[in-house]
């Protein structure tokens, strides 16, 4: 059973939002790229749901304790169709300007959840195993064929990733420079200007109308096909702006973190060679491996930003309706109350609950997809290359500043 945090006696009142004296910045620096940031340890043990000034000049409050960020996470009164209501608190200085899958409310988000959920089930996603290692392969052929140093990043992080989703929505491979500068730009914080990040959203609506026109013309067997019929055939159950910031959503989604988890696997193996060496002796537990590296490594900091709908009570701090709510995926993930040994990396870790997907309602969709992704680019990658090795030092590993998620830009590897 888990341990639960401290929290004041029933009798105490919660506190109030002028209490807190002091608002920090953030997103806060972490040490290196791969080195957790040393504030969220502090805040779990000092104040849990603290507030912080986000990129935009709004406040937030930032949770950083595994059970409160369940909450947030799987409570209705904490939701994500508010932030779209005009004068909302938002995390970067460009609004959002369409409605989405990630920004949606149940029953609304269910309904339109369920229109794609049978893409990704277990059946569906492990009868692409053949392709997604068909892919790989050929990505590590090309590798092998080259001498190191090697940036593995444009070798196979960025581009496995991108043909999955490409094949599975039945978008243009060739397009992937084009959407891939979109996407880092709609998921920008501080890294791009406002007119940058409202650029990027009207880009990728304009690209993804004008590939729904071309499936409307020309179907195929992919996704994104199959939901233009299910909007032709019954606009009820789909409309227009939700088919296309559908689209919008599965192709950010189903790839940016995808590429950053498995450049973030592979450094933590690197730098772990206990670890790598347990996993090259027991192939066999790639799974436990991907689940505890999605633990320590996420690719992103906090979940969606929330907007409590009414006078919430946590972890003895009230939350006043209408305030902005961070939930901290990767300090929960690192709770102690949660977690044994949660800094270290335990490939035989029985129980490994962590937030990398989210949790409730905006558990990722594409988190099957994304697992069989990992552990077929990582295993295979760890067994052809059995010298691989950093180029640089782990501290020298570039890192991406102001974005929502967490990786490298760049990965040299030798072997």
């Amino acid at each position: 059973m888990t341990a639960q945090p401290e929290t004041a006696p029933d009798t105490a009142p919660a506190h109030s939002a002028h209490d807190d004296e002091a608002v920090r910045p953030y997103p806060f620096e972490r040490p290196s790229a791969m080195q957790a940031c040393p504030v969220y340890k502090e805040l779990r043990e000092t104040c849990p749901v603290s507030k912080v000034r986000m990129p935009s000049g709004d406040q937030a409050f930032l949770v950083t304790t595994y059970d409160e960020v369940r909450t947030v996470l799987s409570d209705q009164r904490f939701s994500r169709a508010a932030t779209l209501e005009d004068g909302a608190p938002r995390l970067a200085a460009a609004p959002q300007k369409f409605k989405s899958l990630l920004n949606m409310d149940p029953p609304e988000h269910t309904r339109v959840r369920k229109l794609v959920s049978r893409e990704f089930t277990a059946r569906r996603v492990a009868a692409l195993r053949p392709r997604i290692q068909e892919h790989t392969d050929a990505l590590l052929d090309a590798m092998a064929e080259q001498e190191g140093p090697l940036d593995l990043i444009p070798a196979l992080a960025f581009p496995l990733p991108v043909i999955v989703i490409c094949e599975l929505l039945g978008v243009p491979f060739d397009d992937r420079e084009k959407f891939a500068a979109w996407a880092s730009a709609f998921l920008a914080t501080t890294s791009r200007t406002k007119d940058e990040m409202l650029e990027a959203q009207i880009g990728l609506f304009t690209y993804l109308s004008e590939l729904v026109e071309a499936k409307r013309e020309n179907p195929g067997e992919d996704l994104l096909s199959a939901l233009v019929q299910i909007h032709d055939e019954d606009g009820d159950r789909l409309s227009h702006e939700e088919l296309i910031f559908l689209g919008i959503s599965l192709l950010v989604a189903g790839h940016e973190t995808t590429v950053n988890q498995i450049a973030n696997s592979v450094v933590a193996l690197l730098t772990h060679p206990e670890q790598l060496a347990a996993l090259r002796a027991e192939p066999e537990l790639i799974g436990n491996a991907m689940e505890e590296m999605l633990r320590a490594y996420p690719p992103g900091d906090e979940a969606l930003l929330r907007i409590a709908t009414e006078d919430v009570e946590l972890g003895g701090v009230l939350i006043p309706a209408g305030s902005a709510v961070l939930p901290g995926l990767a300090s929960a993930n690192r709770d102690a109350n949660q977690f044994s040994d949660p800094d270290g990396l335990d490939f035989h870790r029985p129980t490994n609950p962590h937030f990398a997907f989210s949790h409730g309602p905006h558990y990722c969709i594409g988190s099957g997809l994304a697992r069989l992704e990992l552990q077929i680019a990582i295993g295979t990658l760890i067994k052809r290359f059995p010298t691989l090795k950093l180029a640089v030092a782990p501290e020298e590993l570039p890192r991406p500043s102001g974005m929502l998620v967490h990786g490298i830009t760049a990965l040299p590897v030798t072997w």
